[in-house]
This record gives structure tokens, sequence and C-alpha cells, in this order.
């Protein structure tokens, strides 16, 4: 190293000369223990909503007959979609599109990282080693398709849940996170999504409703539709989620900082406001309330405040959460009993209906009250057009793709089991189990 140092003339000068030496040098980045920390615990807490609280939070909804085919496809979803990501779900989210200079990386990341080349084991993502970035993203990657099966419940064909679901994660899901959180078009125009409003609750609650559409019916509906099976087992999940949502929602600050509590205080807020408030709206309605109905007004406080945690204060937040609640009670009314549209567990009007709506909601709520973080100087109709084309765009390309996805399996796949199978349940007819022995 002396021999690199050029004649100086005293020992100060000559250690100066060392120091900026050194810092031209290629130095290792090193991760912030702190930040990597927290978001290994997030990566824990996000794969605790579905395995076991999104399980269980479906599995109580469903007949007897059905909660082990219900907890079957949480299992095996979360399995496979792991797999997916890795293969190449990650390369096209958050790749960098080959380098292309046509613009194609705006588009999809392409597949440099296929099964994870070109990741070094000490390459960083911001703060954090890149591995646990792919870890965290994919536990977002398994939810999401996840929450699907809420509207298919007690009749779809298990084959078609698994090849549905993959192709759906390269398709759907995969190229959406790359538009929005990876540097693809949708980023650079503006759009607004903190956790998944359009990345996760858009695209599952559009393709749940597609979905639906293709399947038809349960048998029986909705002039005998059966309650929730287990009241219990609905609120424990509606619990494990609420906790799971912290590391959704604070760990997507991707570090151990102000916006990550900041973004837990608002989660918190909006999910126990909209907890009450649906709580009281079937008070009045039906004079009793119920343990169901106040844990899906818990879901929708959650899955409307999503993407706007990083954009809104406390007070904003108890705004979020009561219109989350009556918005998404007047959906679950209007597609289930007026509209007699058969989806399951009502995945479109909570998740989708409150996904866009929280994304709807940023523009007039970034400034609203103490703590209130703003819009950074874009106007609030500038803002409400950006969000706006953002929720068109993504709805667009989630039902058609969807729509193409369904009609290429069911060619193939028959996305529905036989009717003698839905009246025996899922459980013994697809798996040869049975929850329950009396």
């Amino acid at each position: 190293m002396n021999g690199l140092i050029p004649r100086v003339q005293s020992g100060l000068q000559k250690t100066v000369v060392l120091i900026a030496l050194m810092s031209s040098l290629a130095m290792p980045a090193f991760a912030d223990t702190g930040d990597t920390a927290w978001i290994l615990a997030s990566t824990a807490l996000v794969l605790f909503m579905t395995l076991p609280g999104l399980a269980l939070f479906y599995g109580g909804l469903v007949q007897s007959k059905n909660i082990l085919s219900v907890l079957m496809q949480c299992l095996a979803l979360a399995c496979l979609m792991s797999l997916v990501w890795v293969v190449a779900g990650y390369s096209i989210a958050f790749g960098d599109g080959n380098g292309a200079a046509d613009g194609a990386g705006a588009i999809w990341g392409g597949l440099s990282k296929m099964f994870l080349g070109n990741v070094a084991t000490d390459s960083m993502s911001g703060t954090i080693p890149e591995s646990v970035f792919i870890m965290f993203q994919m536990t977002f990657a398994v939810i999401t398709p996840a929450l699907i099966i809420g509207a298919f419940a007690e009749r779809v064909n298990f084959a078609a849940v698994l090849v549905f679901s993959a192709l759906w994660l390269l398709i759907v899901y995969a190229p959406v996170t790359h538009w929005i959180w990876g540097g693809g078009w949708l980023a650079d125009r503006g759009v607004i999504d903190f956790a998944g409003g359009l990345v996760v609750h858009a695209t599952a609650g559009i393709s749940a409703l597609v979905f639906v559409f293709f399947l038809g019916k349960r048998a029986g509906f909705p002039e005998d539709t059966r309650p929730p099976h287990n009241a219990s087992f609905v609120m424990l999940g509606a619990s494990m989620l609420w906790v799971g949502w912290f590391g959704f929602n604070a760990g997507s600050a991707l570090g151990a900082n102000g916006g990550a509590g900041q973004a837990m205080l608002v989660t918190h807020i909006s999910a126990a406001t909209a907890s009450l408030v649906w709580m009281g709206i079937e008070w009045v309605k039906f004079g009793k309330p119920t343990l169901v109905g106040t844990a899906t007004g818990t879901i929708a406080g959650l899955a409307t405040i999503t993407p706007a945690a990083g954009s809104v204060g406390p007070m904003a937040a108890i705004i979020i959460g009561s219109l989350a609640a009556m918005v998404c009670y007047f959906a679950v009314v209007l597609i289930r009993s007026r509209l007699k549209i058969d989806d399951s567990l009502d995945v479109f009007a909570v998740h989708g209906v409150g996904g866009i709506l929280g994304i709807l909601l940023i523009p007039a709520l970034a400034g609203f009250g103490p703590m209130a973080p703003g819009l950074g100087g874009t106007g609030m109709l500038d803002q409400f057009s950006i969000q706006l084309t953002g929720v068109v765009v993504v709805c667009a390309w989630s039902a058609l793709a969807t729509a193409v996805l369904l009609s290429v399996i069911k060619a193939f796949i028959p996305l529905r089991v036989d009717s003698s199978d839905e009246e025996v349940g899922l459980d013994t007819a697809s798996h040869g189990e049975s929850a329950y022995h009396l």
C-alpha cells in the first residue's frame, strides 16, 4: 500500500492521502443490524398471517365438511408460491429488465435473477441484505394468491387451485409488483401504494371476482347458505392477521425507523375503528352485534389502511377505518344479497373494495391532522388522478389476465368438483380426511 501513496512532506499529509485512497476503493456495504432485525421479524409476522392466521379465519367461515380443504389450500400455496417466487417471481418483480434500453424494464423485471441468479451472498437492498428482502417479499407473494381461496371455497378442484395460483403469481402478481414497487412505470408516474392496496388487495379481489364468475355458485346459494361452522376460529384467525399485519405494514418501511412506527400506529387505529363501526352497524340493523361481523370489520380496516399506512396520520386512520367498515359492509350486502354473486367469503367486497378505497383516499387524507406526512408537494387532484390511473390499470390487467388463465386451465383441468363431491364435502372428496369425528 505504501508504494501506492505519492511522495508527501508530512505524516499528516500521508495520512490524508491514505484515507482518500482507501475511500476510493470498492468497499463492501454493511447491513444495518437494527433494520435487518426488524425485517427478519416482519417476515415471520407476514408468514404468520397465512399460516395459521388466514387458514383459521377462512376455515372457521366454511362448513365443517370443508375446513380441511381450506387449511390444505393455504398450506399448499405457502409451499408452492415460495418455490415459484425463487424460480422466477422475484426476478420478474424486482429484476432490472435485463438492462433493456427499450423501456422493457418499466413493464417487467426480466429473468436475469431466475433461481436467484446474480444475487450475491453479500448483496444489499438498501440497508438490509438482499436475501432478507427476497424473503420478506416472498411472504407477500404467499398471502396474495391465498386471499383468493376465500372466493372459491367449498367447490373448487384442488389441482386447479395449484395450477392457477402458480401461473397467476407470474402473470398477474409479479408484474404488478414490478410496476409499483420494482421501479416500473406506475412507480415512475408516482402511484402511492405503501404496503399493497393495489399490489395485494386489488389484484386478489378482482381476480377472485373473475374466478367466481367462471366457477359458478355453490349448491343452494343464496337460499340455503350455511352459517360459519366455527366463529371461534374466525376470531382467532382475525386476531392473528391483526398481529401479523404489523409486519405487513410497518415492515414495508424496510427499516426500524419512524416510518415503521407511524405505519404500525395508524394500522392499529384503523383496524380498531373499523371493528367498532362494523359492530355498530350490525347492532343497529339487527339488534345484536356478531363476533364474525366484528372480525370481518377488523380485516376491512386492515386492508383499507394498507396502501395509506405510510401517508396518513392517526386522525386520518380513524376516518379510513370508519369508511372501510361502512363501504365494505355495503359491498358485502350488494354482492351477496342483491347481485347474488357467490364470492364465498367476501374476498372482493372486503379486500378488493378495501384496498381500492384506501388507494383513492390517500390524496385527500395525507395532510389531514397531526403527524400527517402529506403528499410531498404533489397537488391533491394530481395525486388522485395518478392513484385512479393505478386502480384502473391494475384492476383491468388482473381481470383480463385471470380470465385468460382460467379459460386455458379449464380446457385441461376441471375448475369445479362434481356435485356429489360438493355435497359430501371437499375434506373427504378431495383429501380423504375429516376434521371432526362425532
